[in-house]
């Protein structure tokens, strides 16, 4: 059979069954998976956040790595949490005390970096190291599937390639950082067909508890949602580079750019940072927001917001002895809060969500005061006309405030197992989809009302304006020029439907 047959043949009912007849031990032991029977998958994006997620896929036993791709190629100008954590994540798996990256004090990164991480956790040497994601395509005809995980600007455009060639395609967040792009990945998935899945959907929380809870009237009628995260722990910049330095050996400055404007090279764009910048990055929410808020959407049914209202910090300097403020449309303020306001829907009435980043977060409510107790750095607060239901961050440990409400109450459990035993088996039930199986929850297909709201946060952000939106039309109906932020103005040659 062909490699090009076993593809198509992994992607039927039949396929499925014929690797099933026999137990894998007969195969070659217990854990065994014949070649034949694995996925091969392409890494795109090999940095810091890359190697950390390629890490634990070593060790799939249904999956197979045969490809890594990066414009970067040595482990320099990386940035991480900490100085050795990745390094020392990488001995751990390969079983090696003394693997470096490249030198003393230098964190792991870039396709040499990864392409060697692969080949001695395999035991070969079979691993292929791309630049270009198109060569890539062009090269290993034979990949099943693909990861993606790159600067954000670039998820869009790879995964719409991926999945035009056929592949199945696993991205981190977000699905795109332009709301028309993203419609565009979205439009794709469901006309390939492909297996498809979104990284934050294995971390969202449960909402069950918290949904009894309101049903049971526990709150009165739910009126605002309000979720706040320390991030960004980034530098946010408020200026353009100016000094022009060298593009590092071995980066490929055009190809990380990809669908975006050319521009001089500078470090303050790339590694880590790029999430500040409208152009590169998504934000805050785009960053954490995923997994918070996925699973409230999904469970209040929230799509197609009314209005988006931005708050935010600004920069000031001197020009010429005379204080001015920075006004710009190419970096993410410090700070901010965004208020989306949500229509009724069925029995549902209006529900207005509130996101607070940068050390941003609601009024210290009442009921929290009667308790002496302050909010946490983040959190999430769900605020009905007859009480409050106060949570972690991923709607984890949800309780009603003040404590007194507590008395002789626990939280509802989740009705069998609910949401969370699905989520521990995102990327199974994805390489399942993968061979034909259904597809998992998190695929692309479902991922529009979050993907929605994150991208009109960054419109509204970047153009300081109360947006008024209709969803059906995905346009903003008050402030005309805002709608040019919705799309992407490709690059020459960098088209979705050329690349």
């Amino acid at each position: 059979m062909s490699d090009q047959d076993r593809r198509k043949f992994l992607g039927t009912a039949a396929g499925v069954a014929a690797f099933t007849i026999l137990p894998r031990r007969v195969l070659g032991g217990p854990g065994f998976v014949a070649p034949s029977d694995k996925v091969t998958l392409a890494h795109i994006g090999v940095g810091t956040e890359g190697l950390r997620e390629m890490l634990p896929l070593l060790s799939v036993p249904e999956l197979q790595i045969v490809a890594v791709c990066d414009p970067n190629q040595h482990a320099s100008g990386y940035r991480d949490w900490s100085a050795n954590g990745i390094l020392n994540s990488v001995r751990r798996t390969l079983g090696k005390p003394d693997w470096w990256a490249g030198g003393e004090g230098t964190i792991p990164g870039g396709r040499d970096c990864a392409k060697d991480i692969v080949d001695t956790a395999y035991g070969n040497k079979s691993c292929a190291a791309y630049a270009d994601f198109r060569e890539l395509f062009e090269k290993e005809k034979d990949v099943d599937a693909v990861k993606i995980m790159t600067p954000d600007h670039l998820h869009g455009v790879i995964a719409m390639a991926a999945m035009r060639r056929g592949k199945h395609t696993i991205v981190h967040k977000p699905i795109a950082n332009r709301l028309n792009e993203a419609r565009l990945v979205i439009d794709t998935a469901r006309a390939k067909g492909v297996a498809t899945h979104f990284m934050p959907w294995d971390s969202n929380g449960n909402m069950e508890p918290v949904m009894a809870w309101i049903n049971q009237g526990e709150i009165g009628t739910l009126r605002e949602v309000h979720n706040w995260t320390n991030r960004p722990v980034w530098p946010q910049y408020a200026t353009i580079p100016t000094d022009t330095p060298p593009v590092p050996q071995g980066f490929n400055w055009d190809l990380w750019l990809g669908p975006e404007a050319q521009r001089p090279y500078h470090p303050h764009y790339t590694h880590m940072v790029f999430r500040g910048w409208y152009d590169f990055g998504g934000g805050s929410m785009a960053d954490m927001g995923h997994y918070s808020l996925w699973t409230v959407f999904n469970a209040l049914e929230l799509s197609g917001p009314t209005s988006v209202e931005p708050m935010f910090s600004h920069h000031c300097a001197f020009n010429e002895s005379v204080s001015t403020t920075i006004k710009n449309d190419f970096s993410f303020p410090t700070a901010g809060v965004v208020r989306f306001k949500y229509p009724a829907r069925g029995q549902r009435p209006p529900i207005e969500l509130i996101w607070y980043e940068g050390g941003m977060h609601p009024t210290t409510p009442e009921e929290l005061e009667q308790d002496h107790q302050e909010l946490p750095l983040e959190g999430m607060m769900f605020v009905g006309d007859k009480g409050k239901i106060l949570a972690g961050f991923h709607v984890d440990s949800p309780r009603l405030i003040p404590e007194s409400r507590m008395r002789g109450k626990v939280a509802p459990p989740p009705r069998g197992g609910g949401q969370t035993q699905e989520l521990t088996g995102g990327l199974k039930q994805w390489l399942q989809a993968c061979k034909g199986g259904a597809q998992s929850p998190g695929n692309f297909l479902n991922a529009w009302p979050i993907t929605e709201a994150v991208n009109l946060y960054a419109v509204a952000l970047r153009t300081r304006k109360r947006l008024m939106y209709d969803a059906e039309s995905r346009k903003i109906t008050n402030v005309s020029e805002a709608n040019q932020y919705l799309s992407r103005d490709y690059r020459k040659g960098w088209e979705p439907e050329t690349v």
